[in-house]
């Protein structure tokens, strides 16, 4: 049978004048998709499936929120099981506290631990605890880099044209959405990610005044960069010598580089850490964790961090089974997950070599992002604007469908290997691949 996706057109003409752009989240739709997105019906494993029956390897997995792919039969269990007893509570429940025990064991410096819903939530904690705790009212993020949607971090997010950015010695600050409160941006800072010239600059010329810098382990909303040597030992030890909270966003990365996160990997010590995505494998939960001295001063809402589904029931149930999986056998997840990223990405890397395509794949661990470029590695939000060529990557992307491989079209965003995926899965995409480079030409 042809690949046909005509039930997803169909249903996305039934949105319009319902949804905005068939779904309830842009990147969902057809921005990213073209005219219109597939939509999904059901996953299993690796696998995914849409309305025309058609079956896909699914190497977004909900956009990394899935570290053991689809209906795991563990996860499944358990939602079903605490759905029979009761969907929630709203109050003091014992999954919470065996849940917030298994983060202490796994994740430095989680001295406490709140839950949220998502890493947005668990995000508007870590700023407002900050400047609480500090009594300062500025807050220092990255170019590039996306810590959720609301007000005082959504800045310099998108890919723009390199013209827009202004010098690297002093950026342009441009908000990501009309609609801001007018005065909201006035106490961020944007500093260029990997520099820690700029970085120090930019501490210095705010003395006094800072209360945290923010910033993801690795750069997660530009594909997948990693930082450079030594630069986040570097912003941690120049935050700490002039009082500032060092808040660490393992929102993409927890629970996928390492059992304790970007945290372990590179042997950090943030102030304040957030999570969210993969924590509730597939369900909405989130964490804020850090150091007690700080986090205690969310007790009596000193510094108010309210919620009715925070701690929710069913997904603390979700998250205990996740995280008992990704750590049986000594973390055999994440060593299964390291060896088929590794073998997908050598394999995509010697197919583009081999087709003369100009693209290289960057990587760290389970997340990875095909860029095409002729640069030999992209290092930071500026080279990605300048160099990378999004539609190109859209186009492959979008000619993988037809093969059954199904990943963001979005080259801002990137892939995630999980549990589920096995070598077979790694030998079709490869063999999907070749077909769509000489398809997309």
């Amino acid at each position: 049978m042809p690949f046909s996706t005509e039930k997803s057109k169909q249903i996305y003409d039934s949105t319009q004048g319902v949804l905005i752009e068939g779904s309830s989240s842009s990147s969902r739709g057809p921005a990213n998709f073209g005219d219109y997105p597939i939509f999904m019906e059901r996953g299993r494993g690796s696998r995914i499936f849409d309305v025309d029956g058609n079956e896909y390897i699914d190497w977004m997995m909900a956009f990394g929120a899935l570290p053991l792919g689809h209906a795991h039969p563990e996860v499944v269990e358990a939602i079903t099981g605490a759905a029979a007893t009761g969907a929630h509570f709203a109050s003091a429940t014992p999954i919470e506290l065996e849940v917030a025990e298994m983060l202490q064991s796994m994740v430095r410096n989680a001295e406490r631990v709140r839950f949220a819903n998502t890493g947005t939530e668990a995000m508007m904690a870590a700023i407002r605890l900050a400047r609480g705790v500090t009594g300062r009212p500025k807050i220092l993020k990255f170019e590039g880099h996306y810590h959720g949607w609301h007000d005082d971090l959504l800045v310099s997010s998108n890919v723009l044209p390199p013209s827009a950015l202004g010098l690297r010695s002093d950026p342009v600050k441009i908000p990501d959405s009309s609609g801001l409160n007018r005065s909201a941006l006035d106490d961020t800072i944007v500093a260029p990610w990997n520099d820690l010239k700029a970085l120090q600059r930019a501490v210095e010329n705010h003395p006094g005044q800072i209360a945290a810098i923010v910033s993801e382990g690795i750069m997660a909303n530009m594909g997948v960069i990693p930082p450079a040597k030594g630069f986040l030992q570097g912003l941690e030890d120049l935050a700490h010598a002039n009082g500032i909270l060092f808040i660490l966003d393992e929102t993409v990365t927890g629970f996928r580089i390492a059992p304790g996160g970007c945290q372990e990997y590179y042997r950090l010590s943030p102030d304040l850490v957030t999570f969210g995505k993969a924590l509730g494998c597939g369900l909405p939960v989130a964490a804020l964790c850090g150091r007690a001295e700080v986090m205690d001063a969310l007790q009596w809402g000193g510094v108010l961090h309210y919620g009715t589904h925070n701690g929710s029931r069913i997904g603390m149930y979700a998250a205990r089974a996740n995280l008992r999986v990704l750590t049986r056998d000594n973390n055999a997840a994440f060593l299964h997950t390291w060896r088929i990223a590794e073998r997908l990405c050598d394999g995509l890397s010697s197919l583009f070599k081999h087709k003369s395509r100009p693209a290289i794949v960057q990587r760290v661990g389970p997340m990875f992002q095909i860029m095409f470029t002729d640069q030999p590695a992209i290092r930071d939000y500026r080279e990605f604007c300048q160099f990378v060529d999004r539609a190109a990557f859209q186009k492959f992307v979008l000619s993988l469908f037809p093969f059954g491989v199904y990943a963001s079209p979005s080259a801002a965003l990137h892939s995630i290997v999980t549990l589920a995926h096995t070598d077979a899965d790694v030998d079709l995409t490869l063999e999907a691949a070749e077909k769509a480079l000489e398809k997309s030409g």
